[in-house]
């Protein structure tokens, strides 16, 4: 199935903002909305949100739309969090866990599409309901689970030394 102008920019811009994530992970271990990887996460995951709602492989409104909305709000939310509430406190347990919940539902769609499409002729997954899809995403979420606990530690402890 080929993709169209719309889906080809919001490919582009996805591809683009996981790497963004990853990049802010690693340095970071959160998407840190301070620094560049944060920007590009922020803005690139705004427009993957806003593009989605323009493609519908089946027609109508559907699940991946609503993921995108929920997608949306938890950085618009994050976002907020980290601008109207300065310093090392709460909201930052919020903030960081907004970003990593936003980052787990874009892979939900993310990996579905990519598994029943590539390699192209003959994909991964046969359709969503592939076990192989199903077991990706089983390990995503246990990084993510994972992933939260980290951060809510390492966050504790910025929060309790007062430091960066």
């Amino acid at each position: 199935m080929s993709l169209s102008t719309l889906g080809i920019f919001h490919t582009i811009i996805g591809v683009i903002t996981i790497g963004a994530a990853i990049v802010s992970y690693i340095k970071y271990s959160k998407i840190k909305l301070a620094e560049l990887s944060g920007k590009i996460y922020l803005y690139g995951t705004i427009i993957t949100s806003l593009t989605a709602l323009g493609i519908s492989k089946h027609g109508g409104f559907n699940p991946g739309h609503v993921f995108s909305i929920l997608i949306l709000i938890l950085v618009l939310v994050a976002y907020f969090l980290y601008s109207k509430k300065i310093g090392n406190n709460r909201s930052r347990y919020f903030e960081n866990f907004f970003l990593s919940f936003s980052f787990f539902l874009s892979w939900l769609p993310t990996v579905n599409e990519t598994f029943t499409r590539i390699p192209i002729g003959h994909p991964l997954a046969k359709a969503p309901s592939d076990p192989i899809i199903g077991k990706t995403l089983l390990v995503i979420l246990i990084l993510f689970i994972l992933g939260s606990i980290y951060q809510f530690r390492k966050q504790k402890k910025i929060n309790t030394d007062g430091g960066l």
